[in-house]
C-alpha cells in the first residue's frame, strides 16, 4: 500500500510539473492575437496612431502579395536569446503562407533602466534569398537602430518594413541595399563640406541686390540638401505620413502556418 500511494505521489508531482512549464511557456511567449493583427504593440512603444498606420502598410502588403510582414514588441525575453526568442515566436504564430514560408518576423525587446533594447529580424525560409541574414544585420544597422537610439521608433520600424518590402517584392537584388548605404556614407562628408562652402559664399554677399543674390546663391544648396533626402527615401517608402486608423481597408486574415529555419540578425541600443 505505501508503494503505491508513493508511486501516485510522484505521478502526480510530475503531471504538476508538466502543467506548470506549459503555463511558463505560455506566458513566456505571447498568444496570437484575437481578432488577428499583423502589429503587436506589447511593450507600448508606439502610438495608437502608429500602430495603425503601421498595420494598414502591411496588411495592404500582405493582401497585395501574400508576404506577411508582423511586428512584435515585448519588454522581456525571459532568458532567452532574441534570435531564439524571435524564431520561436515566429513558428507559434506560423507567420507567413504554408509551404511559401514567406513570413517576416520584427521583433522588438524594449530599452529599460537595467537592460538594453534588443530587435531582431527573422525570415521565413522562403526569403532567404531574397533576404539573407547579412541583409537583415544591415537594414537592422542602417534603417533600425540609427532612430531608435533617438527614440524614433515608429520611424525606425516604418523605414525597415518599407526596405523589407522591397526586397521581399524584388523591386532590386539583394546585394545592391548595402552598396547604395555604403555609397551614400561615403559622400555625406563631401555634401557637407560643400553646403559650408555655398554659405560662407551667401553670407559674403553684400550690396542692395543682396538678398536676391543670397536667393540665387541659395539655390544649390536646396538642391543639396534635396539630393541628401533623397538618397535615403528608397527605402523610407511613401508610407511615412499616418493615413489615419483602420478604416480604409479590410483587417489582417490571420497568419498561415509559415515556417522558418533560425535565419535573420539583430542588435542591440
Amino acid at each position: 500500500m505505501k508503494k503505491g500511494l508513493f508511486f501516485k505521489q510522484v505521478v502526480t508531482l510530475i503531471i504538476l510539473i508538466a502543467v506548470f512549464s506549459v503555463r511558463i511557456g505560455a506566458q513566456e511567449f505571447p498568444e496570437k492575437p484575437f481578432p488577428p493583427r499583423l502589429v503587436n504593440d506589447f511593450a507600448g512603444m508606439l502610438t495608437n496612431r502608429e500602430v495603425d498606420a503601421l498595420e494598414e502598410k502591411l496588411v495592404a502588403y500582405s493582401d497585395s502579395t501574400s508576404t506577411q510582414i508582423a511586428i512584435v514588441t515585448v519588454s522581456d525575453l525571459h532568458g532567452y536569446d532574441k534570435a531564439d526568442y524571435a524564431q520561436r515566436l515566429a513558428e507559434k504564430w506560423g507567420i507567413g503562407q504554408k509551404g511559401l514560408d514567406n513570413g517576416i518576423l520584427i521583433l522588438v525587446k524594449s530599452k529599460t533602466a537595467g537592460s538594453s533594447g534588443q530587435v531582431q529580424i527573422a525570415q521565413g525560409y522562403g526569403l532567404e534569398g531574397a533576404i539573407p541574414d547579412i541583409l537583415c544585420g544591415q537594414i537592422v544597422d542602417y534603417e533600425i537602430l540609427p532612430e531608435f537610439r533617438d527614440g524614433n521608433y515608429y520611424q525606425g520600424l516604418d523605414k525597415a518594413t518599407s526596405t523589407l518590402m522591397s526586397l521581399a517584392s524584388g523591386e532590386f537584388p539583394p546585394d545592391q541595399y548595402g552598396n547604395k548605404k555604403s555609397e551614400i556614407s561615403n559622400l555625406i562628408p563631401l555634401i557637407i563640406i560643400i553646403v559650408f562652402i555655398i554659405i560662407i559664399l551667401s553670407a559674403r554677399s553684400s550690396g542692395g541686390s543682396n538678398q536676391k543674390h543670397i536667393s540665387r546663391k541659395g539655390l544649390p544648396l536646396w538642391v543639396l540638401l534635396s539630393m541628401m533626402n533623397s538618397g535615403g527615401s528608397k527605402h523610407s517608402g511613401s508610407w511615412g505620413g499616418f493615413s489615419g486608423g483602420r478604416g480604409g481597408g479590410g483587417g489582417f486574415g490571420g497568419f498561415g502556418g509559415g515556417s522558418f529555419g533560425g535565419g535573420g540578425a539583430g542588435g542591440s541600443w
